[in-house]
Order: C-alpha cells, then structure tokens, then sequence
C-alpha cells in the first residue's frame, strides 16, 4: 500500500469522524436535552444545507485559484474544531442555529475538498479515481461509524456526567477532538496542492471569479442531473436529522439503549455498498445507479415506517438500515465520481463544490425546513407526541415520485470516459 493510499485512508477517517460524532444524535440532543420542537429543530439541522448553498462552491474557487487545497482544508478543520466546542455552552435555539451555522460553513465545503485532494493525488500516481476512490473513501464511513459508537457507550457508561451542563453536549466535544487532530494532520501529512488551475491572463468576468463550473448548466444533461441532485438531496438528511430519535422512541429497551449504534449499521452497510460502486457504474451506468439509489431510500423510509417494538417490527429497523447503504453510497459517491469524469482538471474543486451545493445545499434546506414544518403541522399530536409512520411513509412516496420522474427525464447514456470541454 502507497504512502499517499494510506494518508488518503486516515484523513477520510477523520473526515468523517468528526461528522459521525455529533450529527445522528444532533435531534436526540434537541429534543431530549434542550427540548426544542420539530420546527426549531428542522431550521437548526437545515445549517448543514444553508451553509452548503454557497460555501463548497467558494471554497472550491479559492482553492482552484488562490490558496493550496491541502491548507485550506486544514484551516477549516481548524475553525470548525473550535466553533463546535462552543455549542454546548448554548441554549436559545436561534442563538445555536446561529453558532451551529458559522460551524457548518467551516465543515461543509471539506467534504468536496476531501473528494478533490484524493482525485488529484490520486492522478498524480497515475491511477483512476473511479477504481482508487472508493476503496479510500469507505475508511470515512469507517470513522463515521467509530464515531457513532464511541458517543453512545460514552452515553452508556458515564451517564452521570454526561446528562446536564456543558457536558450534555458530549458528542459536538469528540467532534471537536476529531477536527483538532485532522487539521495537524493535514498541515504536517497531506502533500501540497497547490492552486495550478488559475487562468492567467483571463479577461472574462467568469473566469476571473472563477465560476467557470457553473458552466455545467449549460449542457442540458448536466443541468438535469443537478436538478434531480436537489430533489434526492431534499431526502438524504431526513434520516440522519430525525433517525436515532425515532429509533429511541420504540417501545424496545434495546432500541432505547443503543440507538445510535443500531443506527450505525447504516454506516456498515455502506462500507459494503461503496466496495461495489466501481462494479456497478461500469455495468449500468449512472442513471440506472441513482435509480437504485432512489427506490432504495422509497424503501429505506417505507421499511421504518413499519418498525415498531415486536420482533418483525426490530427487524425492519436493521433492514432498513441496511438499504441505506445502497441509498446514500449509490448517490452521492457516485454522483461525485460523475462529476469528477464529466469535467475538466481546470474546475476539480469547484465543480465537486457545484454538486455539493446542489445536494446538501438547495435540496437539503429544502427537505429539512418543509419536513420540520410539517411533520409539527400534519404528523405532531396535541401532547407532542409524533406519528411516526405517517412521517416515514410520506417521505417514502416523496422517493418514488423523484424516482419515476427522474427515469422518464434523465436522458443519458452511460460514457465513461467522456468529458465536457468548458471554455
């Protein structure tokens, strides 16, 4: 194994990890410690999207143009590291929406950072992102899943402590830990990537803004497949956001206790998924891909929302989290490695920025607010108490429209190795 393979491994470990320890118990925290409602809670996890809508996209750019990937990357680990210590400390929900906002334009545009280091260091050895990446990439969920299981025996084994104060907010201190570390790593570990990419001599507005990714909309195919990004991005988050508190709500002791490391399962799932990725697109292509990815989350939420205390109830939770895998891996790696193959080396970090905004930026925000808003409207009982069934099953509908829709419209056939020239 490479030294770079193995750099790679541990800085999408950390990458991860830092995501893991917080975000799937983000709505337990919400609800069990600050008890916010469903609303408050939806606008708070809608910072991850709200910070997406623009952050990757300018990061990408100045790392394109202006300041080497690798340094940035670690200056934002950096800031992240240090604004999500603050949180715990907080307890007006718009106070924390607002910290946890500044944290999520810091963290969000690392993770097409963290696609667009491992592609180029990748090339440099003369190996193919689609085969190389993968492999890689499946030690972030790794970390992610670490994450998850080291917040809930922490839970578990020193509940005292950590029920009340400043270390009720336990999970966003691992992460904090985790941020600390990856950002020394990668000032003293990550090779130097430096912004070769810059136009020189340019004298297009575009150019010297460097948004020449946004130029993907102008091919008709590019602009569909982004389109469908949002609305598929719009349900990607829904389980993350209200997942470990639903399976904490099952009448269940196991389920009760170990929430969060059943949830993992998810994150085991896709270490398997992702393995098959490269196997997968070169067989079907990206459009029969993302149609797997879809009628796998119709199937993800359908399969909760047929959970419940009874053995067969136990069992569709651990399917259901099963499906994940397929669900999220089929999408969003896959969808980063088309970008990355449909583009030029000139806008890397800016197109995978572009993408990121389209599915954790504009679609997120979008599910998360109109889920949270609903889900108080149409599926919150007058004792606060939520129906779970009706939420799950309306989301799982919400997938098979996008999926129908996105089999009629997307017109695409499959080319690997093509790539659009922007000028």
């Amino acid at each position: 194994m490479s030294n770079t393979k193995m750099r790679l491994i541990m800085m999408n470990f950390l990458e991860f990890f830092v995501w893991g320890a917080w975000m799937m118990t983000l709505g337990t925290y919400a609800f069990g410690v600050k008890h916010w409602d469903s609303a408050e809670f939806g606008i708070i996890f809608s910072t991850m999207g709200i910070a997406s809508l623009f952050t990757p996209a300018l990061f990408g750019i100045i790392a394109d143009k202006w300041i080497k990937s690798n340094v940035l990357f670690g200056l934002l680990h950096l800031l992240f590291g240090l604004t999500l210590s603050i949180l715990p400390m907080i307890n007006n929900p718009w106070v924390f929406f607002a910290v946890m906002l500044l944290a999520m334009c810091f963290y969000m545009p690392t993770i097409a950072l963290n696609n667009s280091i491992g592609f180029e260091l990748l090339v440099r050895e003369g190996k193919d992102p689609q085969i190389a990446f993968p492999p890689i990439r499946v030690w972030g969920t790794i970390g992610f899943i670490a994450a998850m299981w080291i917040t809930n025996i922490v839970k578990l084994v020193i509940p005292d402590i950590f029920t009340r104060g400043y270390f009720a907010g336990y999970s966003f201190l691992i992460g904090t830990a985790g941020a600390v570390v990856l950002s020394i790593f990668t000032f003293t570990q990550i090779p130097s990537i430096k912004p070769e990419n810059k136009i020189k001599g340019s004298t297009k507005l575009v150019d010297r803004l460097g948004l020449q990714a946004f130029s993907l909309f102008k091919d008709s195919k590019m602009a569909v497949f982004f389109i469908f990004s949002i609305l598929l991005g719009a349900a990607l988050q829904l389980t993350n956001a209200y997942g470990d508190a639903f399976i904490s709500s099952v009448n269940h002791p196991f389920t009760k206790e170990y929430s969060t490391i059943i949830l993992s399962v998810s994150q085991v799932s896709e270490t398997l998924f992702i393995l098959t990725i490269p196997f997968f697109l070169s067989r079907f292509g990206i459009k029969k891909v993302m149609l797997m990815s879809m009628f796998a989350w119709m199937l993800r939420f359908g399969l909760f929302g047929i959970a419940g205390p009874t053995t067969w109830g136990i069992v569709a939770i651990f399917a259901s989290c099963i499906v994940y895998g397929m669900a999220f891996d089929f999408f969003n790696i896959s969808g980063a490695l088309f970008v990355e193959e449909s583009t030029g080396e000139k806008i890397r970090n800016s197109a995978q920025g572009v993408f990121m905004m389209m599915t954790n930026g504009v679609g997120a925000v979008l599910g998360n607010v109109a889920a949270g808003y609903a889900i108080k409207i149409f599926f919150t009982g007058s004792n606060g108490s939520l129906d779970w069934p009706s939420i799950w099953y309306t989301f799982a509908i919400y997938a098979l429209i996008v999926a129908v829709l996105f089999m009629v419209l997307f017109k695409y056939k499959h080319t690997p190795k093509k790539k659009l020239e922007l000028s």
